[in-house]
C-alpha cells in the first residue's frame, strides 16, 4: 500500500508551496489535483502575465487585505513579499517590478512561475497526482487519520495519513478546478463556512443604453462606491465599459463592498469624477472658455464634446435637468452648476455583479476563527491545515492574492514545527 505522511488537496499556488516545504522537511507528500495539470489558475493569472506579489511595506500590504488581515499577518511575516521574490529568483525566474509595486516575471509568462513552482515541489520529493480528487478526509479521536481519493474513472482508495492540508481554492475561475470542494471537506470536519461570493468582479449597470458605451475606456478617473447614499470607498485609475456594465481596475477594487451591498438589497451606485484633476471651479471656468470659443448656434452637446469622450455625451446629457439641444448662449448659472456637479459625480446605478466565472478571487470561505493563525492548523482537528483562497481571506488586485497563497502555503507546509527556511 502507498504510504504518505501528508495529503494536500489541490495543486495550486498554496498547495504546491505547502508540498515543497513539507517534502523538503522529510515528509512523504501526496498532492491530489483533480485537473489534468497542476497550477492551472497560476498559468492564467494576471491576464497570463502572473502578478505574483506586490512590494509594498508590510503595513501597506496588509491594508490591502480586505478580510482577516490580522489572521494573515503571521503567515506574511513567515514568508513575505521579499521572501517570495527571492524564492522565485533562486528558482531561476527573473522578475520585474512595475508601476504600483507589482511584480511580474520578466518574460511576461505566467507559465514560468507555474512551471518553476511545480518543478520545485517535485524536486523536493512531493508526488503530484493529476486527475485525482480528495473525496473525504477522516479523523479519529480528534486527529487526522486518512483520506479517500478517487481517480478520473471514479476508482477510490483510502490512504492513511497524519496530516491533511486543504488548498482547493475558492469558486472563482471554476474552469481551472476551483469548484468549492474544499468547503465541503472543511464542513465535514466541523468547520463553518463564511458565505462565499465573487470578489474583484465586474459589475452590471442599469444605465439606459449601456450597450452604447461598450469598449469605452476611461483613464485617470476617480470613482466612489455609494451605498444607500453614503460613500463607502474611493479609487483612482482606469475603468472600462462593456455591453453589460463596468470593469477595469478601479471597479474590481470597489466590487467587494458593492457585491455585499447588492446581496443585502441596498441601493448601490458608482459615482465617477470625469475630471478629477480639476476642481469644480476649474471645470466651471473651462466650460465658460469652451462656450465662448464655440459658434453662437452651438448646443450643450457640442460643448460637452470639448470635455468628454463622445460616447459619454448622451448619458451625461440624460442625467441633466436641461436639454442636450439647449443653445450654449442660454446656459444659466444654475445650468452650469448642474453640469459641473454631473461631470464631477456622474452616477452609474449598479444592478448586479457578474458570476464566479468572471471573478478573480472568492470572498468568504472557511471561517478563520477555528484555525490557529500560526501554524494554520485547525483548532477542531489536529493535523488538519488550510491555506490559500479556501480560507476567508481576500485582497485587492495587484499581486496581493497570490502572495496570500504563497504565504499561507508556506506556513501550513511547515506543519506547525518545521523551522522557517524559504
Amino acid at each position: 500500500m502507498e504510504q504518505y505522511d501528508v495529503i494536500i488537496a489541490g495543486a495550486g499556488a498554496a498547495g504546491l508551496m505547502a508540498a515543497g516545504v513539507a517534502a523538503r522537511a522529510g515528509h512523504r507528500v501526496l498532492v491530489a489535483e483533480k485537473m489534468e495539470k497542476p497550477a492551472r489558475k497560476v498559468r492564467i493569472t494576471g491576464k497570463g502575465r502572473c502578478n505574483l506579489t506586490n512590494m509594498r511595506s508590510e503595513a501597506d500590504f496588509l491594508a490591502k487585505v480586505r478580510a482577516n488581515a490580522a489572521f494573515f499577518t503571521p503567515a506574511f511575516r513567515d514568508f513575505d513579499n521579499r521572501a517570495a521574490v527571492a524564492f522565485f529568483e533562486r528558482l531561476g525566474v527573473p522578475l520585474t517590478t512595475e508601476r504600483g509595486e507589482r511584480v511580474f516575471p520578466t518574460s511576461g509568462r505566467a507559465w514560468d512561475i507555474a512551471d518553476a513552482l511545480v518543478a520545485w515541489a517535485r524536486e523536493g520529493g512531493a508526488e503530484i497526482a493529476c486527475h485525482t480528487t480528495v473525496r473525504s478526509i477522516d479523523a479519529r479521536d480528534g486527529r487526522i487519520a486518512s483520506a479517500s481519493v478517487a481517480d478520473a474513472a471514479g476508482n477510490e482508495r483510502t490512504i492513511p495519513v497524519q496530516y491533511a492540508i486543504i488548498t482547493t481554492g475558492g469558486l472563482s475561475y471554476p474552469a481551472t478546478g476551483s469548484t468549492g470542494d474544499g468547503y465541503l471537506l472543511a464542513h465535514s470536519l466541523g468547520h463553518a463556512i463564511v458565505p462565499v461570493r465573487p470578489s474583484l468582479v465586474p459589475l452590471e449597470c442599469d444605465l439606459p443604453d449601456i450597450e452604447a458605451l461598450d469598449g469605452l475606456q476611461l483613464r485617470n478617473v476617480s470613482a466612489r462606491l455609494v451605498i444607500d447614499g453614503k460613500t463607502r470607498c474611493e479609487e483612482f485609475g482606469e475603468m472600462d465599459f462593456s455591453s453589460r456594465g463596468l470593469g477595469g481596475a478601479i471597479i474590481l477594487r470597489l466590487s467587494r463592498q458593492a457585491v455585499d451591498g447588492l446581496i443585502e438589497g441596498r441601493d448601490v451606485r458608482i459615482a465617477v469624477d470625469l475630471k478629477p484633476a480639476l476642481s469644480p471651479e476649474q471645470v466651471s471656468d473651462r466650460l465658460a472658455r469652451e462656450a465662448e470659443a464655440l459658434d453662437r448656434r452651438a448646443q450643450l452637446s457640442d460643448l460637452l464634446r470639448k470635455l468628454l469622450p463622445r460616447p459619454l455625451i448622451k448619458p451625461v446629457c440624460r442625467a441633466l435637468p436641461i436639454s442636450a439641444k439647449l443653445p450654449v448662449g442660454r446656459l444659466t448659472p444654475r445650468d452650469t452648476d448642474s453640469l459641473v456637479r454631473t461631470i464631477k459625480s456622474f452616477g452609474l446605478p449598479v444592478a448586479d455583479y457578474r458570476p464566479f466565472e468572471e471573478a478573480i478571487v472568492t470572498a468568504g470561505g472557511v471561517d478563520v476563527h477555528d484555525i490557529d493563525p500560526d501554524p494554520l492548523q485547525s483548532r477542531l482537528v489536529r493535523g488538519l491545515y488550510f491555506a490559500g483562497e479556501v480560507l476567508d481571506l481576500d485582497a485587492d488586485t495587484g499581486g496581493f492574492n497570490l502572495q496570500i497563497a504563497f504565504s499561507t502555503g508556506h506556513l501550513a507546509g511547515r506543519l506547525g514545527r518545521i523551522p522557517s527556511n524559504p
